[in-house]
């Protein structure tokens, strides 16, 4: 209500115009976090319980709704990356131990969406040794020779092009009683893997990255405190658009691969199980939802870290500027493709541990950032009459301590448990 009351006494067309001038950040970091391996987390979960774990889908909502504002609403206010404000306000000590397990998470998260092209493209017959290189070589150039307008529009197609799970979902012919009812009557069994796939699909709505970035990128568009009615609702789309693409993995894997008894491990295992269950089409429209994800987080993930590292430690940062304006976060995010790309292409490479300890990290590192962001945005020294109201300190507090709690049981516990065991 607060959102469409500034709208009230304008225009519809002027109102549109500012909207869709503003509209970007929120919408680009809600769908970069379907990732190749939140298609995984998702179509993992719709083969094995089918509609079952739907009703999910609405705490991941809020979750992510909730940590997007305060990050939006922060960078309108100061001015300043995330990562800016941890140094002045942290130390470069604890900045420095908090982003070196980051840098280290998000080479292997790069690495993971380079094997979701791979895959991808696997379903369609070429080698992972052209479509990798070919890939990583137009990300390269879109980001480092594009402006940031263009390479915004660019990113916003990609955001489109993943309702292409919609198709595969439909094509599939979902029961849509049984669908409305797993949503409106979540039926909770208590056993462990069921309890360990919740907790995955909440947890993957979050990943530290995404913080820096959507805070960055709102600086990158030059927007203010005074924006915030349509940053707002910039956001809103983002967190509806991700949420519901995942609706659609999970109706498809659910409404096919569970009634046949399928299993997979991985989201390729998913377009290839679809072929002979809902056509070949529905099969290829969901290996290229999986390429376009996959190419689009392996195109933002890098340009996060590059984002924050430099921010941290006070180098120039943004796409605006040219290689010889910023050579630190050129070099930086050229640096994370190119180890990305080469450990791909490296036969027998150990992908699945480099996923699992890049989770591993994510994981132990995410409830420190959202506790630094938490703790910031109630400091009125920086924000001002900005701050948070006790409603929003309760909902984010909460989902602190959510987050933590998810992201030892899922990724810290069971996979050190894992790799200890051999």
């Amino acid at each position: 209500m607060r959102v469409w009351s500034r709208l009230k006494g304008t225009k519809f067309y002027a109102s549109m115009a500012v909207f869709f001038s503003i509209l970007g950040p929120g919408i680009i970091t809600g769908s970069v976090d379907n990732d190749a391996g939140g298609i995984t987390t998702y179509s993992v979960a719709g083969a094995q319980y089918g509609y079952g774990l739907l009703w999910t889908l609405g705490p991941a909502f809020l979750i992510l709704l909730v940590v997007q504002e305060m990050n939006a609403r922060m960078g309108m206010v100061t001015g300043k990356g995330l990562a800016d404000l941890i140094r002045e306000n942290f130390g470069v000590k604890a900045t420095f131990l908090i982003f070196m397990g980051l840098i280290v998470a998000d080479i292997g998260n790069t690495t993971t969406e380079f094997a979701g092209v791979a895959g991808s493209m696997e379903v369609f017959g070429i080698s992972k040794y052209i479509s990798v290189p070919v890939t990583a070589l137009l990300v390269w150039v879109l980001v480092v020779k594009a402006t940031y307008k263009l390479a915004e529009k660019v990113f916003l197609l990609f955001s489109v092009f993943l309702l292409s799970y919609v198709v595969s979902a439909i094509m599939a012919k979902p029961d849509w009683g049984q669908i409305a009812h797993a949503v409106v009557r979540p039926h909770f069994v208590n056993d462990n893997n069921y309890i360990m796939m919740v907790v995955g699909i909440i947890g993957t709505t979050i990943a530290p990255w995404m913080q820096f970035y959507m805070q960055s990128s709102v600086i990158e568009k030059g927007l203010k405190i005074s924006d915030y009615a349509y940053t707002m609702m910039d956001v809103v789309f983002g967190c509806i658009a991700t949420i519901v693409v995942a609706f659609f993995i999970m109706v498809a894997c659910a409404s096919t691969l569970h009634l046949a008894g399928i299993e997979i491990h991985e989201a390729k295992d998913a377009a290839a199980a679809l072929k002979p269950l809902a056509g070949a089409f529905a099969g290829h429209v969901f290996a290229f939802g999986l390429f376009v994800a996959s190419v689009f987080s392996a195109a933002i993930l890098p340009l996060a870290t590059s984002f924050y590292v430099c921010e941290a430690f006070g180098f120039e940062t943004g796409i605006d500027k040219t290689p010889a304006e910023a050579p630190e976060f050129y070099r930086l995010y050229t640096t994370i493709m190119a180890i990305s790309v080469i450990v791909i292409l490296i036969p027998g490479a150990p992908l699945i541990k480099i996923s699992l300890w890049s989770q591993v990290i994510n994981g132990i590192w995410l409830p420190v950032v959202l506790f630094c962001m938490i703790r910031l945005v109630n400091n009125q020294e920086i924000m001002g009459k900005h701050t948070n109201k006790l409603f929003s300190n309760v909902v984010g507090w909460t989902t602190t301590v959510v987050v933590a709690s998810l992201s030892f049981f899922l990724f810290v516990y069971p996979v050190i448990r894992r790799l200890l065991a051999g």
